[in-house]
């Protein structure tokens, strides 16, 4: 999941809720959505390999 900061910049969040802390878990912040979405595709695959 990408979010906007206020600061303009992006993050990727866990798409599931730990349960101990009923957050997100922060996987990255970057400067433009492109990297977010490029580093997004890389979690997915190494999540799905192996």
């Amino acid at each position: 999941m990408i979010r906007k900061l206020k600061t303009g910049m992006y993050r990727i969040y866990s798409r599931s809720i730990n349960p101990k802390t009923g957050k997100r878990k922060n996987l990255g912040t970057f400067e433009t959505r492109e990297e977010a979405v490029k580093h997004e595709k890389e979690i997915q695959y190494f999540k799905r390999r192996g």
